[in-house]
């Protein structure tokens, strides 16, 4: 096959891999959340949306094709039309770097990591362009909100990156799968721990949801689109909570790494589904059972506990890894046990320190209370 229509047929293949997946995730989530909700979700009373209701997602998506797109009074136009393209293009650039298989990849550059660390966040330059030219107060504050939250995130994110990133040397997403013969979740948990807390506030996941908290700021920076403009911020939302799945289970858990892949490459890509999907399960569960935090108790999480336990863990993994090579562990098979060992000593130790510090504010709140019955 000539280079160039080989490389077409990739890039039509990861425009439309998304989207389909999509169709099917939405579906998904709707089930999920209405079981944990004592609901039916999507089903075939009234108009029948085929077995299941399968094929309601694609009515939900020729409807809102058909709704009137309302561009407010006041808002700058040309930035309020560009938003919706922005989220959605910085949603689909994600899946160019992600290794499907042993040779199925869009493109695999030295720098994929930090390239999937930049691509990411661009959702944040969407959400300020929404906010911002809305015109709307309810929409800047959602805005404010997203800035202060996504921004605090990313850093114990890269510090949480930088550890997998020193075991294998490598920057490559390509590399880093391979590297893993076990995957990084057994190894590093708490790392993997810190990183999947900062991609669900990266995408906005509950408890993270604090720029769009619809019972508070109606929809947030999103608020005055309508049709499919809304659409693809809907859209985008779902391929950012799938991506990011797909990037967890490509750093922590190993890619498409899997039984008889070498054998069959395509099973990789197979295998790289099943465990995103997996990611994918769990960020539905916080959605239908975590109640959404206050952004005082979400930057608080960030500052004072996920960025000093990143910091300490980068430290400790970097001291460890370096006794157990001195000491003929040259393979990171070999390190593993140190490794998972240091995890568990830090795991204990936060543990002690989270305790010990609500018993103090425990008594701090008793003596409050003492003191204002003595009054």
């Amino acid at each position: 096959m000539p280079t160039y229509l080989r490389y077409a047929l990739t890039s039509l293949i990861l425009l439309a891999t998304p989207f389909v997946s999509v169709l099917i995730l939405i579906w998904v989530a709707r089930k999920v959340i209405a079981r944990m909700q004592d609901r039916l979700g999507p089903n075939n009373s009234g108009t029948w949306a085929g077995p299941y209701a399968l094929f309601q997602t694609l009515a939900d998506a020729i409807k809102i094709l058909t709704k009137e797109l309302i561009i407010p009074d006041g808002a700058d136009r040309w930035v309020f039309l560009a938003a919706p393209i922005v989220v959605l293009g910085a949603a689909l650039l994600v899946w160019l770097v992600i290794p499907f298989g042993p040779t199925l990849q869009g493109m695999d550059p030295d720098i994929g990591i930090f390239y999937v660390v930049v691509i990411t966040p661009f959702a944040l330059f969407a959400m300020i362009m929404a906010g911002w030219s809305s015109r709307n107060k309810y929409a800047a504050l959602g805005t404010f909100r997203a800035v202060a939250q996504i921004i605090s995130y990313e850093i114990p994110q890269f510090l949480s990156l930088l550890i997998p990133i020193m075991l294998t040397g490598s920057l490559s997403l390509q590399n880093l799968v391979l590297a893993q013969q076990l995957p990084f979740v057994l190894v590093l948990p708490i790392p993997a721990l810190i990183y999947f807390l900062a991609m669900t506030a990266e995408v906005g996941r509950l408890p993270f949801e604090q720029a769009e908290a619809d019972a508070e700021i109606v929809a947030g920076y999103f608020t005055e689109y309508s049709g499919m403009m809304f659409g693809s911020f809907y859209l985008a939302e779902f391929i950012n909570n799938f991506s990011v799945s797909l990037v967890f289970a490509t750093l922590f858990l190993g890619g498409w790494r899997g039984p008889w892949v070498m054998e069959i490459p395509a099973l990789g890509p197979v295998w790289l589904f099943l465990k995103g999907f997996m990611v994918f399960l769990v960020l539905m569960l916080f959605w239908g059972a975590m109640p959404r935090l206050r952004i005082d108790q979400i930057l608080n999480i960030n500052w004072k506990f996920l960025t000093p336990l990143a910091l300490v863990m980068l430290i400790v993994v970097a001291w460890v890894n370096r006794l157990a090579f001195d000491q003929g562990a040259t393979t990171l098979v070999a390190r593993a046990p140190w490794l998972l060992g240091a995890n568990l000593v830090v795991g204990l130790a936060t543990v002690g320190l989270l305790r010990l510090s609500s018993r103090r504010a425990q008594h701090r709140r008793d003596a409050q209370s003492l003191e204002l019955l003595h009054e």
